[in-house]
């Protein structure tokens, strides 16, 4: 499979159907804030502006900024609660994680059979989430196996990388599976998202329209936008690719 060598999968929305089970949490937690705070209404529209693919405490920060409120940082060992970003983000953190066990989680159909196609015409393949629950949703929807490196939100606090839509997470990615950046493809549902592989100049960005909307993924950087990652196979990248940029 000349060209095509890794794929860096996005987990939430991607991989997996938690983007949705995200964005409820998210709602759980900002709607009462807002009302609390007397500021305008928290919407799905927020979700997408402010929040997507952003890591869990630049979205709070994001989205308490467009309301006009000022909050300390704090630090991330901060008491779930609402006075500083962390705080907030921390409560987030138990809303979305108690959704987990209550729910569970299954992985898309359509994506499993794209990374069975990529993984057996030879391309590596890695996980790169701005989640810091990423080893809790692969665990959960059976695909911890398939996927040796991993950098997700844990990683990059370590080895302090810059979020989407920076693309060091994805550039490091590639580096872990020994692949450069214009031989690997991103996929991605967020606008932070393409916009880190376009950033990162990865060789193809594939963009999963999950609601943020096509045109909105392919002016942040998608080369290809589908709405379920069934729609493509290792031949169909490969055929893309080759237009690209």
């Amino acid at each position: 499979m000349p060209g095509l060598r890794a794929v860096l999968f996005d987990l939430d929305g991607v991989l997996t159907p938690t983007a949705a089970l995200h964005m409820r949490a998210w709602e759980r937690l900002f709607a009462p804030w807002s009302g609390a705070r007397g500021v305008a209404p928290y919407t799905d529209a927020d979700y997408f502006t402010h929040i997507d693919g952003r890591p869990r405490y630049d979205g709070v920060a994001a989205y308490v900024a467009s309301r006009g409120v000022a909050l300390p940082w704090g630090t991330p060992d901060d008491a779930p609660g609402d006075d500083s970003v962390c705080a907030l983000g921390n409560r987030k953190d138990e809303i979305v994680n108690r959704m987990f066990a209550e729910e569970g989680i299954e992985p898309y159909p359509g994506s499993v059979r794209f990374l069975d196609a990529v993984t057996a015409a030879g391309a590596a393949v890695a996980v790169v989430s701005s989640s810091r629950n990423t080893p809790t949703v692969l665990a959960s929807a059976g695909l911890a196996h398939r996927f040796d490196v991993v950098v997700d939100g844990n990683v990059a606090a370590r080895e302090a990388l810059a979020g989407k839509p920076a693309p060091d997470t994805y550039v490091r990615a590639a580096e872990l599976v020994g692949v450069p950046v214009a031989d690997a493809v991103v996929v991605e549902d967020a606008v932070s998202g393409v916009a880190a592989g376009r950033a990162g100049g990865f060789g193809l960005v594939v963009g999963v329209d999950r609601g943020v909307g096509a045109a909105a993924l392919r002016e942040h950087g998608a080369d290809v936008v589908v709405t379920d990652l069934g729609e493509l196979d290792a031949g169909v990248l490969q055929a893309q690719r080759g237009g690209a940029r």
